[in-house]
């Protein structure tokens, strides 16, 4: 056994100190491309995991004097809190809802829009339509939700146009079942463009001889975008799909906070504007960061088992 021991250890010696050459071989090779993804990892280093330690403020009753480490434990009182709470089931609602109807339209909609855009030959037509549709992504949220405001109010563009299709002439964010409809038909205005470029740039790398061995087989259009174009963009599609379900605890409060009042919360209060509100305005910093804690377990947990099935079923995952 000692001797198996030591072997095994002289193995794992070899193989590290390979890797650690092989590593340093690579960085004065291509010292210019690590150069180039420092800014990113330091990011995420100092933003994304050096403040996770951050999380221990859920398991106490934060006192800013005292600071993280030296306020009191408090245990899981603030989490049976935010369980027992009347907004709870509101909160996980609207928060389900919301995303799973984003995740139904939003989703596909770039996909959509990216067939349909792949299948133009006129290049200044497309090229137009393509900076036309980018160009809400790169506006201000407040100037978009400012705009969203007035084209929904009772005399805006919107309801007067639904109007004559019969439509009750009232302003929709002021009505809390409207609420989801123009949270997502807005959002995908706001992102289709842009998010139909990861999609075309797929489409540019299937190879063109697939299409004319369907056109030989006799396919058409709809049957080569069914049977090749399809299937030549499913992995892209099946990893967008994964980091979009491991977000669906996120839906973005800052639109939210811009575009809800207090007479629509019924539909529109999500468990990050009322994070925002604990920690912000009621200054509850130890429940919003138990509240925030959870959803961020519960993301975690989907995007772990979403990522498990997909292996299963497509063999393409992101680990």
């Amino acid at each position: 056994m000692a001797i198996e021991g030591s072997i095994k250890n002289l193995q794992l010696k070899k193989h590290s100190d390979s890797f650690g050459i092989r590593l340093h071989k690579d960085l004065r090779k291509n010292y210019d491309a690590y150069l180039l993804i420092l800014p990113a990892l330091l990011f995420y280093i100092l933003f994304c995991y050096k403040t996770m330690a951050g999380a221990v403020i859920a398991f106490k009753d934060y006192i800013p004097a005292k600071g993280i480490w030296g306020s009191p434990w408090a245990g899981l009182k603030h989490f049976e809190a935010f369980f027992g709470s009347y907004y709870f089931q509101r909160l996980l609602r609207n928060t389900v809802v919301i995303s799973l109807v984003s995740l139904a339209i939003g989703f596909p909609a770039p996909i959509v829009f990216a067939l349909l855009l792949n299948e133009v030959r006129n290049l200044k037509f497309k090229r137009t339509v393509q900076t036309i549709t980018y160009m809400p992504h790169f506006i201000s949220l407040v100037v978009v939700c400012s705009l969203i405001r007035i084209f929904t109010m009772d005399t805006g563009v919107i309801v007067q146009l639904l109007a004559l299709f019969g439509f009750e002439p009232v302003s929709l964010l002021t009505k809390s079942r409207y609420f989801v409809p123009v949270y997502v038909l807005s959002d995908i205005w706001q992102h289709i463009g842009w998010g139909s470029i990861l999609y075309l740039s797929a489409l540019s790398s299937i190879d063109p001889t697939h299409y004319e061995a369907a056109v030989i087989d006799g396919a058409g259009r709809w049957k080569q975008t069914l049977h090749v174009t399809l299937p030549g963009i499913s992995s892209t599609i099946i990893i967008m799909f994964i980091l979009r379900a491991g977000s669906i605890m996120n839906v973005g409060f800052e639109k939210i906070i811009l575009l809800y009042n207090e007479g629509i919360y019924e539909t529109s209060d999500v468990i990050s504007t009322f994070v925002y509100r604990k920690g912000l305005e009621q200054f509850q910093w130890s429940y919003s960061g138990a509240v925030g804690l959870f959803n961020s377990i519960i993301n975690f947990i989907i995007v772990v088992i979403v990522n498990k099935i997909s292996r299963r079923v497509s063999e393409t995952s992101l680990w």
